[in-house]
């Protein structure tokens, strides 16, 4: 059995009014939630970890569940991201198990989200910050909805540990006027454009 302890959560909520630039009538939401867990991995080489992926799908959806409710609903969020940070025990390889209990989990209670989540992972020790990164849920060149946010948390991940993040948002940023694929041309068909 594995063993994916559950120490604690976090979670972050930013509303953006301007960004130097005029006030935006309706500001951007951005939030995301990290959590603590056991690296049953931490220490030694596994060779076959792919199982662990299923065993921490509760955790995803506890997280995206948490999220989603955060956030005042699943309406009008229209980015995501996710992230893993693997103490110093472990290895990078551990921060890929949460490609699909944070992606896929978060795509199916979005419902109709096409596109890919984009992710990344590194190892780090305590205090060590992830950036999320965040892209369009069905569109990934929808260029204004390019981001990321930084997240941290100052007693973790310990070293047996992993820190497991998702984010969601809502709008594109704040003044974003750049062109490429624009919002309202998004066919929604390939998650691309």
């Amino acid at each position: 059995m594995l063993d994916f302890k559950l120490r604690k959560t976090m979670i972050f909520i930013e509303e953006i009014s301007h960004d130097g630039g005029p006030v935006a009538e309706v500001p951007r939401v951005r939030a995301a939630i990290i959590a603590l867990v056991n690296n049953p991995f931490a220490g030694k080489y596994v060779e076959d970890i792919g199982p662990a992926m299923e065993a921490l799908k509760p955790l995803g959806l506890m997280m995206t569940d948490k999220l989603i409710d955060v956030l005042g609903g699943k309406e009008g969020i229209d980015a995501y991201g996710k992230s893993a940070l693997v103490g110093e025990a472990g290895e990078l390889e551990h921060a890929a198990l949460w490609h699909v209990p944070g992606g896929y989990v978060m795509r199916e209670r979005l419902g109709e989200a096409r596109a890919i989540v984009p992710s990344s992972k590194k190892v780090g020790g305590v205090g060590t910050a992830v950036d999320i990164p965040i892209a369009h849920i069905n569109a990934a060149y929808v260029r204004g909805h390019f981001d990321a946010m930084e997240v941290r948390v100052p007693d973790g991940p310990k070293a047996n540990e992993i820190m497991f993040a998702l984010a969601m948002a809502k709008g594109p940023r704040i003044h974003s006027r750049l062109g490429g694929l624009e919002l309202k041309d998004v066919v929604g068909e390939d998650g691309l454009r």
